[in-house]
């Protein structure tokens, strides 16, 4: 199996077509093999998602046999051929050359079952398997392995991860996605080369922490993070405090509690909500007053920075995280606040985060009731009126634009949500008196 990344993969498989394309290369006088992932989930009971294929036959046979191919690495031995309605990656048996970039072989030399299995990952990813004698063919001890419940990587781990500085992370992701142990000796090396994830390109470390960081593996990936040393390399533009951070596990309890179905912008907003309680808890600080907007701004940014995230993104999770702080502040929010709240495109997402937090009893039980009752009702209003007046309205009455526009404006519309005004004159007459308040107040200080 290749060791592509976990994203949306354009290929996909069924067994039927994959064993169509695996009998027509034996029926061709070569040897074929369902390899790699599909191998390990077969044997835990698991659906493979893919079915793919090792042979003995080079890249340029498999295109002289199946009329349909693409060559998205026949440097590397692998074609995709196209069989029903599947896309079947076959591969050819190799060995891999001297890795010069901590991702990718210089070269490869074809060669056999055994050599390609020493090769791979891990034992649990190193099986072929023989679906005509169904026959499990193990060179590298992955049987016991999977029966164990354990990760470890083929050969010396060491190794391994000096190849390929994101087989790290896989490790992570196959243990937390399988609910296995890393075994010791490949434990101890992740944390040893932990430091080279930072030689990785930032979006290719995004793409595996997208697929870990969601439900169900969430709690299990992070703890594996932290504890073997990786969540410093990949958020390594964060500011972390002094101390160990989560050790009461408060982002545990959070994970635990966010929703079991994925969530937009999950990752960003798993990780920055995670960033945010290790840089809260171990100061003792003020829950809060953690979700103030310069806070929030520096750990999304952080984020963003550190994994190379897109703008969207970061912004969309940024206003998830900040929308819960006037609802959170020490005074209880005013019939405005709570309708402006309403009205934000992501309060759909900080009402589910408020919720998360509150089951995690990180935030007042009695302030969380009070919120959930008070944004109920106020859904049943209209909560999101089109404002009386606007800038033009302003500049039509001779005010100058300039700073005090955005601040007449907002108490105008606060007025109009709260019912102290009912019309468009009434919300000039105010403008006008805070435009007097503006302007006398600072010249009687000076």
């Amino acid at each position: 199996m290749s060791e592509a990344a976990p994203q949306n993969d354009p290929k996909s498989s069924d067994r039927a077509d994959a064993t169509a394309v695996l009998l027509r290369l034996r029926d061709m006088g070569h040897i074929a093999y369902f390899a790699g992932g599909c191998v390990r989930d077969l044997l835990l009971g698991r659906e493979p998602k893919d079915w793919d294929i090792a042979t003995d036959a080079p890249p340029a046979r498999v295109r002289e046999i199946f009329p349909r191919t693409q060559a998205v690495g026949a440097a590397f031995g692998v074609i995709l051929v196209r069989q029903g309605k599947s896309q079947v990656e076959v591969a050819t048996f190799r060995t891999d050359g001297r890795y010069i970039d901590g991702r990718h072989p210089q070269g490869v030399t074809f060669s056999n079952p055994e050599e390609d299995a020493k090769r791979r990952d891990f034992t649990i990813n190193g099986l072929f398997l023989d679906p005509v004698n169904d026959l499990v063919i193990d060179y590298v001890g992955g049987q016991a392995d999977l029966a164990a419940k354990v990760i470890r990587a083929i050969g010396d781990p060491r190794h391994r991860f000096d190849e390929d500085y994101l087989r790290m992370l896989r490790a992570v992701r196959f243990a937390a996605r399988l609910n296995f142990e890393i075994e010791p000796a490949t434990a101890t090396a992740i944390q040893v080369h932990s430091a080279l994830l930072t030689r990785i390109s930032p979006e290719r470390i995004a793409d595996e922490l997208r697929v870990m960081l969601a439900p169900p593996t969430r709690v299990a990936a992070w703890r594996l993070m932290h504890v073997l040393g990786l969540l410093t390399p990949i958020f390594r533009f964060v500011e972390v405090p002094a101390g160990e951070p989560d050790d009461d596990r408060t982002i545990d309890r959070l994970f635990e509690k966010l929703p079991a179905e994925p969530l937009p912008f999950s990752l960003v907003i798993a990780t920055a909500a995670a960033q945010w309680l290790w840089w809260a808890s171990p100061a003792g600080s003020d829950i809060r007053r953690s979700f103030e907007k310069p806070v929030i701004a520096m750990l999304v940014g952080a984020v963003r920075k550190s994994l190379k995230l897109s703008n969207d993104e970061c912004d969309s999770a940024g206003q998830t995280l900040e929308g819960l702080h006037p609802l959170l502040a020490d005074d209880p929010p005013t019939v405005a606040i709570l309708k402006r709240f309403l009205a934000r495109p992501t309060a759909g997402l900080s009402r589910t985060l408020l919720a998360a937090l509150n089951e995690a009893n990180l935030i007042d039980e009695s302030r969380y009731s009070m919120l959930q009752q008070s944004l109920a009702e106020m859904e049943r209003t209209d909560f999101a009126p089109q404002p009386f007046i606007t800038g033009d309205d302003l500049t039509a009455t001779g005010m100058r634009p300039g700073p005090v526009f955005r601040q007449i404006l907002d108490a105008a519309y606060d007025a109009q949500l709260e019912g102290r005004l009912a019309s468009r004159d009434e919300a000039l007459r105010l403008a006008k008196e805070l435009e007097r308040t503006a302007v006398v107040l600072p010249r009687q200080k000076k």
